[in-house]
């Protein structure tokens, strides 16, 4: 069967009609179990989980895009350029954790600040491309809270921004269900 060519507009359009909750979901699970950890756990074991948790983000999300319909690896829909684009946001924060990493070494403690808002800042680009301010408003709203809540509860870092990571997430989705395509 010939493929149809799509102009880059028609991909963006086709791209922003998706749900976008496979990955706020599998981030919120994630930043969840953090917190609890957090809460419960020594801290050397909520660092582990903390690495290992967000490392894991992105495998959730392709499982959970199952449920959601999205289907990030499912072969049989159209190419669209925009899901390579976002595969480069990904990229972005992983590569994220070469600046998270040497300052965890130096205090073990920076790495709620480090990963929480750097990992954030893939919401930047995804804004742009649904052409909705959600992103945007995910990215500060995450690093103006982890920043104040780093420096007013220094003693509760990996719980209090793991929470606070966790209602934006809410926030965001309840955002995502709600704008008009």
């Amino acid at each position: 069967m010939e493929e149809i060519k799509r102009t880059l507009e028609e991909q963006r359009t086709e791209f922003t009609k998706r749900p976008f909750l496979a990955t706020p979901i599998a981030g919120l699970a994630v930043w969840l179990i953090i917190g609890l950890s957090g809460l419960f756990f020594p801290v050397r074991t909520t660092v582990w989980v903390l690495f290992l948790g967000t490392g894991s983000i992105a495998y959730l999300a392709i499982f959970i895009s199952k449920f959601t319909g999205e289907r990030f690896v499912d072969k049989d829909k159209p190419k669209n350029v925009f899901d390579g684009l976002f595969l480069f946001t990904v990229l972005q924060s992983v590569l994220i954790y070469s600046i998270a990493i040497p300052f965890f070494i130096l205090d073990y403690s920076s790495l709620p600040l480090t990963v929480g808002i750097l990992t954030g800042t893939m919401w930047i680009p995804f804004s742009w491309i649904i052409k909705h301010w959600v992103g945007i408003f995910h990215a500060v709203l995450r690093t103006v809270s982890i920043l104040l809540l780093w420096y007013m509860l220094p003693e509760h870092k990996f719980v209090a921004i793991p929470f606070a990571i966790v209602i934006i997430y809410i926030i965001t989705m309840i955002i995502l269900k709600s704008r008009k395509l």
